[in-house]
């Protein structure tokens, strides 16, 4: 008798479409699928990605013991179950006499390490949800000086083909931020997010992670994310329609009391595997064929998912498991309370964290503009920060958070992903938001008891950092304008900077 082989579909990989399913036989093998506290606790995720995650898991399991095949599925509260995947494949194992298993690579070197212990033969097949291999990214990087997303995202559109005309980009630009990220006025009418009802699976999750991860950051309801793929495409039609035509205009922008503004908030659903990323983009292409949305609009978002997202997942694989502990800056500051909502007096981190609590959602500019930018100003420890974006996102996996926390955000690798550190002053949180206009402080004020403390933590950060950057092309004019100030300005400016650091570094609300 053929022993079975046990299939491995992990949360992350909610798809038919899986390699692993692809290359088994629904005949023979039994599709494991576990529930697991090492996964629930790795950090301490936001109980709304927990929630959505686990009932994902379960609809999916459904779906697929409907169409026959034999699945093996462990939730969180049996009493039998080994608390990690490789302890459920052991299990398993023993249960079914197997001694071989079927795996599609995992996202996280932590998985990929862990599945290379097992005492079975295992049968390791590459995730090709993605559009570039992790051979085809590193031939594209090999022998380059830099590796920078515009050029390994003009590869990408010739390669699928999307927004070409020929061997020309669609309307003679490779993109076209020059009418993109605009601010967004106080009236402005954003399209009501599509949220869904819980249904019988979701509730019982929503009380299994209520029970289990109460002392979690994040509210777990109400909770309307999509569980399952019919779902998703509702999302994603309800982007399509309402929210591309007007994505590219203010895809920048932040309002308070509007956290979802016109992005499509798809992320969650595309990196578990309910969204193709090919799928997304030819709708969102056919939108702009069909003249229902603007070239800007389209470009603008297509580059997000075939340029961006597939460039990071390239970087973190190229750069190997200790890219998240890189710390090229060498900042150690530890992560201060108000991240955890702790009381600030900041306008605009209180709202963002606020939010990130209530809905384990921010928007690129929120993440990389306000609390990213804060973190590398004020010194933090990109380690910290690192845990906590992983932690509180619900589209948050290390292959995609990685990259864009220790490399587009605090700088730590040195400079693969960002050619300069994405610092600002509060001048620019000014211009791309109504955050300012209630805060505490003064986003006009350089110095004093007032000022922002963006614009005070911004001239730190270039003074203490100008060994490092000063001869960086995109901000020698930087240091020009900081060395044009009188003497005694600078002075004061660091001096109360560094003030307001120990403030914040003693637990102080600032």
């Amino acid at each position: 008798m053929v022993k079975p082989r046990l299939v491995l579909v992990l949360g992350d990989q909610l798809t038919t479409e899986i390699a692993a399913l692809r290359a088994a036989d629904k005949e023979r093998d039994v599709v494991v699928m576990a529930e697991v506290m090492d996964e629930a606790r790795y950090v301490p995720h936001h109980p709304k990605k927990i929630a959505l995650v686990l009932a994902a898991m379960r609809k999916f399991a459904a779906n697929l013991e409907a169409d026959g095949w034999q699945v093996a599925y462990a939730r969180l509260d049996d009493s039998d179950n080994a608390g990690s995947i490789p302890g459920e494949l052991l299990r398993r194992a023993e249960a079914f006499e197997a001694d071989e298993v079927i795996a599609t690579t995992p996202g996280e070197w932590r998985l990929i390490a862990a599945l290379d212990d097992l005492p079975l033969t295992l049968h390791q097949h590459p995730d090709d949800r993605f559009l570039c291999s992790r051979s085809e990214f590193a031939d594209w990087a090999e022998g380059r000086k830099e590796l920078r997303m515009e050029w390994f995202y003009r590869e990408m559109r010739r390669k699928t083909g999307l927004l070409m005309e020929g061997d020309d980009p669609a309307g003679g630009s490779w993109n076209y931020d020059a009418d993109n990220r605009k601010p967004a006025s106080d009236d402005a009418d954003p399209p009501e997010p599509l949220s869904f009802a819980p249904d019988d699976t979701v509730d019982q999750v929503l009380d299994l992670v209520e029970e289990r991860f109460g002392d979690h950051f994040g509210d777990l309801r109400p909770f309307g994310f999509a569980t399952d793929r019919k779902q998703a495409l509702k999302v994603l039609d309800h982007f399509i329609e309402h929210g591309l035509p007007k994505f590219g205009d203010y895809q920048d922008a932040m309002l308070r009391g509007e956290p979802m503004l016109w992005h499509a908030v798809i992320s969650p659903y595309l990196n578990i595997g309910l969204l193709d990323p090919l799928e997304v983009c030819q709708r969102c292409e056919q939108a702009w064929q069909d003249g229902k949305a603007p070239l800007n609009a389209t470009e603008g978002f297509i580059r997000q998912i075939i340029g961006w997202r597939e460039f990071v997942r390239g970087v973190y694989f190229l750069e190997g498991p200790d890219y998240a502990r890189r710390n090229a800056l060498n900042h150690q500051r530890g992560l201060p309370d108000l991240y955890w909502g702790g009381e600030t007096r900041m306008a605009c981190m209180a709202e963002v964290v606020a939010q990130t609590r209530k809905y384990a959602y921010a928007h690129h500019i929120q993440r990389l503009m306000i609390t990213g930018n804060f973190a590398l100003l004020a010194g933090i420890d990109p380690a910290e920060v690192h845990e906590w974006y992983l932690s509180v996102y619900a589209d948050a996996y290390e292959w995609v958070e990685a990259p864009n926390t220790v490399g587009m955000s605090q700088f730590a690798d040195g400079g693969i992903v960002a050619s300069k550190p994405y610092v600002s002053s509060g001048n620019y949180i000014a211009k791309m938001s109504n955050y300012c206009r209630d805060c505490a402080y003064d986003v006009k004020a350089k110095s004093g008891e007032t000022a922002c403390p963006f614009n005070l933590l911004y001239w730190y950060f270039i003074d203490r950092h100008r060994d490092r950057f000063e001869d960086n092309p995109r901000m020698k004019v930087i240091y020009r304008n900081w060395d044009k100030r009188d003497e005694d300005d600078r002075a004061q400016i660091l001096r109360e900077a560094e003030a307001w650091l120990d403030q914040l570094s003693k637990g102080k609300t600032v």
